[in-house]
C-alpha cells in the first residue's frame, strides 16, 4: 500500500461513515481520528484516553467493518493515543487532511453549527454567526455577542471558525482577552512589540473571547484599539464575546466602546425549557447515551441557569451509571444529582416503611409489631424488614426493636429470605422495588 492510496482509502471510509453516523457524533468522535499504515497494520490515533474509550465503545465495530472492506480481511487494526493531536489543531477540510498554517490559537473542532441547538433564546445570534461565516468582513463587522456564562457564546464563535477553516483560505487568530494581554506584556518585556503587532495584523479573522477582561488595562486597551482599527480598515472580520453589552463595560475606553458597538451587537439569553430538553437530547445522542424522556424533562425543568450545568449533569449521570452498572432512571438521577436539582432526599423512617408495606399488603400497621406469625402477616413483615435494611442506616438490632423487640437474627433471616426469593421471582422483585421507589419519592 503506498501513501496516496492510504489517504484516499481512509477518506473514502470517512465519507461512508459520515452517511451512517449522526453528523454531530461523526464530527466529534470519528472525523478527528488519524490513520497510518505500517505493513498490514492500520494504526488509528486519537487525542486522549477518554476519546479512545468513547470511540471503541460506540464506533469501533463500524470502523473495523469499513477498514476490512477497503483494505482486506487480514489487515490488523490498532488504536493508540497521540496527545499531540490535541495541540495539532485537527481542522479537516474537504480532503479530510489536517489543515496547517491557518490557525493561531486553539479552536475546538467539536463545536459546529451542526450540533448547536437553536431556540428562541439564541436564534438571532446563531443567524448572525452563520451570516458572518458566509461573508466574513462584509457584514456585521465587528460581531459582538454578549450573554451570561454557559449560554453558547464559545460554541458559536468556534462554529464560525470551523466553518471558515473548511473553506481553506482564511487565517484565523483565536484568543481569550487574558492571552492577548499576556502576549502583549511579554512583547513589551522582550522588546518584540513590532512582531506582536505584525502577528495580529496579518490575520483574516480575529476572534477574542471574554473581551470584558481588557477593561481597566490601559496598555492592553491601547494596543487592542490599534489592532482593531488596522483590521477593520481592510475589512477583516472581528468577532468578540463578553458577558455584557459594550455600554455597560466599566473602565473601558469610550473609543473602544464606540468601536465594539459599531457593527452588530447581539445578545444570547438563557434557553427555554424546550430548548434545554433539545440540548440534553443532542448531547446524549452525541455521547451515545440512552436518556429517558422523564429524566430529560426533570433535568431541563430544574437546571435552568446555563447549558454547561446541563452538560455537567449529564456527564455526572453517565459516570455514575458506568461505574456502578446502574440504569439511568428517575430515582437514580434524583439521587445522583440532588445538589444540582435542589432536591432534598427525605430520610426514610421505619414507620414510613411499615405503613407503606402494610397498606400494600392490606394488613394493619400494628400487625408489623405484633407476635402474629401467620403467613399473611409474617411475609409483609419480612418485606418491611428487608426494605428497612436497604433504605435506612439502622443496625439489625435497631430494626428488630422497631418490629416489636425482635432479635437481630430474625431480621437477618428476613433480609436473606426476601433477597433469595427476589432472585427467583421477577414479579416479587418488581413489587419490592416499586414499594422502595415510592418510599424514596
Amino acid at each position: 500500500m503506498n501513501d496516496p492510496q492510504q489517504k484516499i482509502d481512509w477518506q473514502r471510509i470517512l465519507d461512508e461513515l459520515a452517511e451512517e453516523v449522526p453528523a454531530a457524533r461523526f464530527d466529534a468522535w470519528i472525523r478527528p481520528v488519524r490513520a497510518a499504515v505500517e505493513g498490514r497494520t492500520m494504526i488509528l490515533s486519537v487525542p486522549s484516553r477518554f476519546f479512545l474509550d468513547n470511540l471503541r465503545d460506540h464506533h469501533e465495530k463500524a470502523i473495523r467493518k469499513k477498514v476490512q472492506q477497503h483494505f482486506g480481511e487480514d489487515v490488523l487494526i490498532e488504536f493508540g493515543v497521540n496527545p499531540d493531536l490535541a495541540v495539532e489543531q485537527p481542522q479537516p477540510g474537504k480532503t479530510g487532511e489536517v489543515t496547517t498554517g491557518q490557525v493561531d490559537g486553539f479552536i475546538d473542532h467539536r463545536f459546529t453549527f451542526a450540533n448547536f441547538v437553536v431556540g428562541p433564546s439564541n436564534e438571532f445570534c446563531h443567524a448572525a454567526c452563520r451570516a458572518v461565516a458566509d461573508l466574513p468582513g462584509s457584514i456585521y463587522n465587528p460581531l459582538y455577542i454578549y450573554g451570561g456564562v454557559g449560554l453558547g457564546k464559545t460554541h458559536l464563535i468556534n462554529a464560525v471558525a470551523n466553518e471558515l477553516l473548511n473553506q481553506n483560505h482564511f487565517k484565523i487568530a483565536y484568543r481569550t482577552s487574558e492571552r492577548f494581554t499576556n502576549e502583549l506584556i511579554s512583547a513589551i518585556r522582550n522588546g518584540t512589540t513590532q512582531q506582536f503587532r505584525d502577528r495580529y495584523r496579518q490575520v483574516d479573522v480575529l476572534i477574542v473571547d471574554d473581551v470584558q477582561f481588557i477593561a481597566g488595562k490601559a496598555s492592553t486597551q491601547e494596543e487592542f484599539f490599534h489592532t482593531f482599527n488596522a483590521l477593520y480598515e481592510v475589512r477583516k472580520q472581528i468577532i468578540l464575546t463578553s458577558d455584557r453589552p459594550p455600554r455597560e463595560m466599566n473602565h473601558l475606553q469610550e473609543r473602544l466602546k464606540s468601536r465594539f458597538g459599531c457593527g452588530l451587537v447581539a445578545d444570547i439569553q438563557p434557553p427555554s425549557l424546550e430548548t434545554r430538553q433539545a440540548i440534553l437530547n443532542s448531547k446524549a445522542e452525541l455521547a451515545g447515551i440512552e436518556l429517558p424522556a422523564d429524566v430529560t424533562a426533570l433535568l431541563a425543568s430544574r437546571i435552568t441557569s446555563n447549558v454547561r450545568e446541563l452538560e455537567g449533569a449529564l456527564t455526572r449521570l453517565t459516570a455514575h451509571a458506568t461505574l456502578t452498572g446502574r440504569t439511568i432512571d428517575m430515582d437514580f438521577s434524583r439521587r445522583v444529582l440532588r445538589d444540582l436539582l435542589h432536591e432534598e432526599v427525605r430520610a426514610v423512617t421505619v414507620e414510613d416503611i411499615q405503613k407503606q408495606v402494610a397498606n400494600y399488603y392490606n394488613i394493619r400497621l400494628q400487625d408489623m409489631r405484633s407476635k402474629k406469625r401467620t403467613r399473611n402477616v409474617a411475609f409483609p413483615r419480612q418485606v418491611a424488614m428487608y426494605c428497612c435494611k436497604q433504605l435506612t442506616s439502622l443496625s439489625l438490632p435497631e430494626i428488630g426493636e422497631a418490629f416489636g423487640g425482635r432479635d437481630h437474627t430474625t431480621v437477618l433471616y428476613a433480609v436473606r429470605k426476601i433477597n433469595e426469593m427476589m432472585q427467583g421471582n421477577e414479579s416479587l422483585e418488581v413489587e419490592v422495588e416499586r414499594m422502595m421507589q415510592m418510599l424514596r419519592n
